[in-house]
């Protein structure tokens, strides 16, 4: 079996129904003939799952010890943190994934501070992404969360409306924080072709409709809680690998990824922007879209700025000012 890399890969709370579909998926696609699962739990289970699948040429390890998980890690993901429930927000996580997510930083910063790439997955994970970077001490380039989840739920809400496949929905994109105040960005977005601009507002597709559907787009996660009893486990795990997938030099990411971002508008805070990942990291820019769009972003960040200075007030992170005493990149 060819692989992209033999650098080894951790996934971190792999006995979790996430870490376990991004085990197999990874394996799926051929990232690399050195994995390693971690988790608090025992990750052994699905380490023998996957050996009895019968991949060839690849070296399976399960630990609950951090150091083994970590040492010598060149790409780790990980979605070690705690679900949301039935009628929880993503925010309803901020303190006890946070203070996972500090210490997921340090163990980076101790046992791997080479590592290449990191990408978080577990909620708010805006949040849980920026607390991770700010303590590992990674290149804010090197660290991004997941955002794409929410750009596919408007591609396969638009595809279920109009009656195409999804891939005939282009331009989908959802930026800002992962939760229910993201703004979704429809301006760029064609059906089968035709700017989505061009329908909304018709009888075809009233602009209620659309409004509604963006709501409904935001609440994604709780729909799936809805319908499954749990929260979305298939396509995080999915999403997360294809991000790490990209950054080992294999095929171009198509979504937004959360990012690092610190310009004149918006300031030390990770969020989803325009992103390109490769195999040397995130790099971003702004979107473009219309007025309403531009100012949904920017509500979006404000959303994120006061969960940040929340974990201020936790005692989580310092002050922004102070940052640079704990991360030089930053």
């Amino acid at each position: 079996m060819a692989f992209l890399t033999n650098e080894k890969l951790t996934i971190v709370g792999a006995a979790g129904m996430i870490g376990s579909n991004m085990a197999q998926t990874a394996l799926m696609m051929g990232l690399t003939s050195n994995l390693c699962l971690y988790d608090v739990f025992s990750p052994e289970g699905v380490a023998e799952e996957m050996r009895q699948c019968g991949f060839d040429g690849v070296n399976i390890t399960a630990t609950t010890d951090v150091k083994e998980a970590f040492t010598d890690a060149k790409y780790i993901i990980s979605s070690g943190g705690a679900p949301r429930k039935a009628g929880m927000t993503r925010e309803d996580l901020l303190k006890g994934n946070c203070e996972i997510a500090e210490q997921l930083g340090k163990d980076i910063k101790t046992y791997c501070p080479d590592v290449k790439h990191v990408v978080i997955i577990f909620n708010p994970a805006d949040l849980t992404g920026l607390v991770t970077l700010l303590y590992s001490g990674l290149k804010p380039s090197q660290v991004t969360t997941l955002a794409a989840l929410d750009s596919t739920r408007l591609q396969s809400a638009l595809a279920k409306k109009f009656g195409v496949m999804q891939n005939q929905i282009t331009g989908c994109a959802t930026y800002g924080g992962h939760g229910e105040q993201m703004a979704v960005f429809g301006s760029a977005v064609k059906v089968a072709g035709k700017p989505l601009s061009e329908i909304i507002g018709t009888a075809e597709f009233p602009v209620e409709e659309w409004k509604q559907m963006q709501q409904d787009v935001t609440k994604g996660g709780a729909k799936i809680i809805e319908l499954r009893g749990r929260s979305s486990f298939q396509s995080p795990s999915y999403l997360s690998v294809e991000m790490i997938r990209s950054v080992m030099g294999g095929e171009a990411f198509r979504w937004p990824a959360g990012t690092f971002v610190n310009n004149e508008k918006y300031k030390c805070i990770m969020m989803a922007m325009k992103t390109t990942l490769d195999a040397t990291g995130c790099h971003f820019e702004v979107p473009t879209g219309t007025a309403d769009e531009v100012a949904s972003l920017d509500a979006s960040y404000e959303h994120l700025c006061k969960m940040r200075d929340e974990l201020v007030t936790l005692n989580i992170v310092p002050p922004v000012s102070e940052w640079s005493k704990i991360n030089p990149n930053l």
